[in-house]
């Protein structure tokens, strides 16, 4: 993976600055670029700058603190090495899928909003995924729904994903409900969405699932990465397995 020829800046932020909000300068090539942290799109046209500021500089740990409770989870159940067929979903530039394919899996299929999330992981790491889609979850035609559930995944993964308007609950359940029953489902979240101060919908939705249509086995609350003032961003990382489809209509609004 190429070496992101570029100097990051690092300014100081007002301490309510949200998470979603904060951003960076980036010199590069004698331009000084302003980029919000959560604008992925171009942060991922430069080589190695996500990888850069998100894992040098801020110590995110998710990839690994997600994916290992997904392994711990395997194991303790005997699931067999390899037969895991995963739905790598907000795949971005493939961080995470490095991590999954770590575990052992059949087949690897990632999808993202973004097409900048396709072409880095094509740059950086090509090869990874058995196929990668730029879709749209949110609205899920027929055609792309059946192709989808023909892959049969029996694992769906998302990682630094929900809530900030990334992936809206719609998305998120639209990808739950294309698993085969019993199958695993490893995430994360920001402690945040999971309050009763919660305007997304995120929590309404996790509530309904794991009450009818998701069986949790392992769950922690860890640190996600530091802010850019050093605080902890904490997050739930949890990992289940899927009992039955929900019923999105019947209480998402968004």
């Amino acid at each position: 993976m190429g070496k992101h020829q570029c100097r990051i800046i690092i300014p100081d932020l007002d301490s309510q600055v949200d998470q979603n909000e904060e951003w960076i300068y980036v010199e590069k090539d004698g331009r000084r670029l302003k980029l919000r942290l959560h604008d992925y799109g171009q942060l991922y046209k430069i080589p190695g700058l996500y990888e850069k500021i998100f894992y040098e500089e801020l110590n995110c740990d998710s990839p690994s603190v997600v994916c290992g409770l997904l392994g711990d989870a395997l194991r303790e159940t005997g699931n067999p090495d390899g037969d895991l067929r995963v739905f790598d979903f907000g795949a971005g530039n493939g961080m995470v899928g490095e991590k999954i394919k770590q575990l052992g899996c059949e087949l690897l299929v990632g999808v993202d909003i973004l097409p900048e999330a396709k072409e880095a992981t094509e740059r950086d790491r090509p090869g990874l995924y058995d196929r990668y889609y730029v879709l749209n979850l949110a609205d899920l035609e027929d055609d792309i729904r059946k192709r989808l559930e023909s892959y049969n995944f029996n694992t769906l993964v998302t990682v630094a994903a929900l809530g900030f308007n990334d992936i809206p609950t719609q998305a998120f359940l639209n990808a739950f409900n294309l698993l085969q029953d019993e199958a695993w489902v490893a995430f994360n979240i920001r402690d945040r969405f999971l309050s009763e101060s919660d305007d997304t919908g995120y929590r309404q939705a996790l509530e309904s699932m794991i009450n009818n249509n998701f069986e949790i086995m392992k769950e922690t609350r860890y640190c996600h990465r530091l802010s850019l003032n050093g605080e902890e961003l904490c997050y739930h990382a949890i990992v289940g397995r899927k009992t039955g489809n929900v019923d999105i209509a019947s209480f998402v609004s968004n």
